[in-house]
């Protein structure tokens, strides 16, 4: 952190009399955190490969990863990138120290820009107590660890049953195991995102959008104009504009974006599975401009089919610790010769026998007739209820809302005792 405040006030310096250039400076200080990132982050995954390649037997290190730390490295790398094009000013290093470390936001982003935190740091009407704010705050963050802890653990439960348990998954099981996680990843990523939003708020400080309704996207841009929409900001500005964005033909831009995500891909995890992520949704955006291009357009409910089906396919990919799991869903996900109902219903529907469908004890690893009311539930509120940023738009400190916290605030509480990880902790 020190490093990073000296090399970016270095930068900031307009005197001009270093003795390195400030390109030079930027690039040693984009490199030593990179560097560290791909120490603690990349060291295992570059040995396991040197030795499936080389027949060689060099230990991991198993190094111990700093919680979020690719969200801090990111946060610094833009601070640098910020000084260099002379849009932050000079602070001190306490200062610095609190747009780093700011907890809310600490763990899992938003990641945020230099200029957007440290004037309402600085601003003293930020200062002092306000009611609304703490009232919506509550509120916001309420919603949050209800998303969190009371819908996306209890579908990590049959997630972790279909990727990590289940050695076979017939159709219904795997689509339940793939839309299990879909569901789980936005309502943990999301209701984090929320409690961020709402402990902020108790100290006045607005965090930028990071959510706004992805699953409703109809193509794959709009998707991730709605998703991680800070991480897709960085991505644009840090990786896709330095690369040459749209600026030189279509065939480069067609692989400064699928460059993009490939980089987007690794940064989210030490994985061949992370890395083929990235490169689906580089090659949608691809095909997605290419068909845009063209002047085709779809009805929107067929290009929302399309869109999320795509995003459900490509978290199985995400979401798989290897190969083998991501391929054992997928074929579940596809195989109509392993159509399995339960055999309470043998005799109501025993024509299908005849078109492949087998009739058994259905698998209790991933439990599809509990999953299912959930998911139904969950594609409802995707879709229809309002997000939090209409929500927190239209607040009105009242007894309607402070009913809403009380209830959803209990229930969370209730489910706390039980085991609860927050998947983007580990990014």
């Amino acid at each position: 952190m020190l490093f990073n405040y000296v090399v970016g006030n270095s930068l900031n310096n307009n005197e001009g009399h270093h003795r390195f250039s400030k390109k030079s400076m930027l690039t040693f200080g984009i490199v030593s955190n990179i560097a560290l990132l791909g120490y603690f982050k990349y060291t295992d995954f570059m040995i396991y490969n040197f030795n499936l390649l080389t027949d060689a037997n060099i230990p991991t290190l198993d190094l111990a990863l700093s919680l979020a730390i690719s969200f801090f490295t990111f946060q610094q790398i833009s601070y640098l990138v910020d000084s260099y094009r002379q849009e932050t000013k000079e602070y001190d290093f306490l200062n610095y120290s609190l747009f780093v470390t700011f907890f809310p936001q600490l763990i899992a982003g938003p990641i945020v820009h230099h200029k957007e935190m440290m004037p309402q740091f600085a601003k003293i009407r930020n200062k002092v107590k306000n009611y609304i704010n703490i009232s919506m705050g509550l509120f916001i963050f309420s919603i949050g660890l209800f998303k969190k802890v009371v819908i996306a653990d209890t579908f990590a439960v049959w997630a972790t049953a279909g990727f990590d348990t289940a050695t076979t998954l017939n159709l219904f099981e795997a689509w339940a195991t793939s839309l299990s996680y879909t569901f789980q990843l936005y309502f943990d990523f999301s209701g984090y995102t929320d409690m961020a939003i709402g402990l902020a708020l108790l100290f006045n400080i607005k965090l930028p959008i990071n959510f706004n309704s992805p699953y409703k996207a109809t193509d794959i841009q709009d998707f991730w104009r709605r998703w991680h929409i800070t991480l897709s900001r960085f991505l644009k500005d840090y990786v896709y504009i330095p690369l040459g964005g749209n600026r030189k033909g279509e065939f480069r831009t067609y692989n400064n974006l699928l460059a993009t995500f490939i980089i987007g891909g690794i940064w989210h995890g030490a994985g061949w599975t992370f890395v083929f992520w990235g490169f689906l949704h580089g090659m949608a955006l691809v095909i997605h401009r290419a068909w845009s291009k063209l002047g085709f357009k779809l009805w929107t409910w067929l290009a929302w089919i399309i869109t999320f089906n795509f995003i459900n396919i490509a978290w199985v990919f995400f979401r798989a610790k290897e190969w083998d799991a991501a391929v054992k869903v997928i074929d579940g996900m596809f195989n109509f010769n392993n159509i399995v109902l339960s055999e309470k219903l043998a005799i109501k529907l025993s024509i299908l026998l005849q078109y492949g469908v087998s009739f058994d004890n259905i698998s209790v690893i991933v439990n599809v007739g509990k999953a299912l009311p959930w998911i139904v539930i969950s594609f409802v509120i995707v879709l229809y209820f309002k997000n939090s940023i209409e929500i927190q738009n239209k607040f009105k400190a009242n007894l309607f809302y402070f009913i809403g916290i009380l209830l959803l605030t209990i229930t969370a509480l209730g489910k706390l005792n039980e085991f609860s990880e927050f998947l983007y902790f580990n990014f």
